[in-house]
């Protein structure tokens, strides 16, 4: 090699590592961050919001929207893998224990501080969608879209004068909103009117993953009824009490006030036994509202679920966005801009002007601004206080199944609604204490 060639070979070569370099660091930018969420109307939401990042910042962002019956299972057989396709995930509430304690999900305790302050998040959002164990203070998600179960109701049937003058006949008070479970009762029972079409109420009841446990749970807390001891994860006592079995008992009751086949309807079914213009009363996730909104209009008014001798409280629903631990740690720099960025104050605004996209901004929530926007938003500002949540410990799909099938045995008959909580009970602890989660 020629003396002037070898002078420059260290150039050349700086030269062609540089541009590597460069090449690298913008496939690096334009490599869209990928998110992972079931199919419904926030993900579609979230979809559209994420074209102002890429405006500002040039980096694309794929939200795939996946089926929710197929949705949990898809998840965690990516996770299965070296790495996920996704980024980030927003994985249901109730799977944060699996994702913290086997390493699925990326713990930002040191990081999420640095881009908001943490007591700007709802404490119920950050305790049941954000940390693991619950109130614990260790994040391994951020707020995305926070849920409750809430009522739907046909407003021109409860405004209409005959309706009225009958109801008052027969129950001796004015057809209103109902308050209570028992009120809600008696007008299921006084819609529910089969020759007719007509139907008093309907619940998410379906077997898949989990819309039955997820609508009975609004009736077990109002009752007085638990999943578990308050200090510990001990079933067997707690459970399987007179509390919880008047709730499924009542809940039962108000399954058989419904359309045909209600005892077996997964949410979409719900929506649709109600915008089939059939069904009187729906509880259903506020989610799911802006589309009955869109459909009646001043037809249909909105509300908390009922409660029961002063105990309201709404089964929660909603997800955190959470980063995939089986990714290259620059894909993870560029998932936390994204979250940071959807975090802001300006871009919270702008998600809850999305169809059901619920903040989990607390002076947003609280705002006079928030409550006025849709019909649904004051009741939804309502409920978030009173949500609880399912099991969120790392065995909380297998005490989901078990849940699904026991609850289901007794509403279809198959068992006494004693039994049936006797042996949930037997069979959740036999699960905790497998998994180590109990003595």
């Amino acid at each position: 090699m020629a003396p002037l060639q070898r002078s420059l070979l260290p150039l050349l070569l700086a030269s062609i590592f540089a541009g590597c370099s460069s090449k690298a660091a913008e496939s690096d930018e334009i490599r869209p961050v990928t998110v992972w969420w079931f199919q419904w109307p926030p993900a579609a939401g979230l979809a559209e919001l994420a074209q102002d990042f890429t405006r500002e910042t040039g980096i694309a962002v794929d939200v795939r929207q996946i089926p929710l019956d197929s949705y949990q299972e898809q998840v965690f057989q990516e996770f299965g893998g070296n790495e996920t396709k996704f980024d980030i995930v927003i994985g249901d509430s109730q799977w944060i224990g699996r994702g913290a304690t086997k390493g699925l999900y990326e713990e930002l305790t040191e990081w999420l501080p640095s881009v908001i302050a943490l007591d700007s998040i709802h404490p119920r959002a950050a305790r049941y969608l954000c940390e693991y164990p619950e109130g614990s203070g260790r994040w391994y998600a951020a707020p995305c879209e926070t849920d409750a179960i809430g009522l739907a109701y046909r407003k021109d049937w409860f405004e209409d004068a005959a309706e009225r003058t009958a109801f008052k006949k027969r129950f001796g008070r004015e057809l209103a909103v109902p308050a209570t479970w028992e009120e809600f009762r008696d007008i299921a029972q006084f819609f529910q009117r089969p020759a007719e079409k007509r139907y008093g109420c309907a619940f998410p009841t379906g077997r898949a993953y989990d819309s039955l446990t997820m609508g009975f749970q609004n009736l077990l807390w109002a009752f007085g009824g638990k999943w578990h001891a308050d200090d510990s994860n001990h079933v067997v006592g707690h459970l399987n009490t007179p509390a919880t079995a008047a709730a499924l008992e009542f809940f039962a009751e108000l399954v058989r006030l419904g359309p045909k086949g209600a005892e077996n309807l997964g949410y979409g079914e719900v929506l649709e036994a109600f915008q089939n213009g059939s069904t009187a009363m729906l509880c259903n996730y506020f989610a799911f509202f802006p589309s009955i909104q869109a459909q009646y209009g001043e037809r249909v008014g909105f509300a908390p679920v009922p409660g029961k001798d002063g105990r309201r409280v709404a089964s929660l629903g909603g997800q955190g966005l959470s980063i995939s631990t089986r990714i290259a740690p620059e894909r993870k720099e560029l998932a936390k801009k994204f979250i940071a960025w959807f975090l802001q104050r300006p871009v919270q605004e702008r998600w809850i002007e999305k169809p059901a996209g619920f903040t989990a901004n607390t002076a947003i929530l609280a705002s006079p601004a928030f409550r006025a926007q849709t019909p649904y938003n004051a009741p939804f500002a309502d409920s978030i206080d009173t949500m609880r949540d399912f099991w969120n410990v790392p065995v909380f799909n297998e005490l989901l199944n078990v849940t699904q099938k026991h609850l289901g045995k007794a509403i279809d008959g198959e068992l006494s609604v004693q039994d049936a909580l006797d042996q949930l009970a037997a069979e959740k602890e036999r699960i905790l204490k497998e998994a180590g989660l109990l003595p």
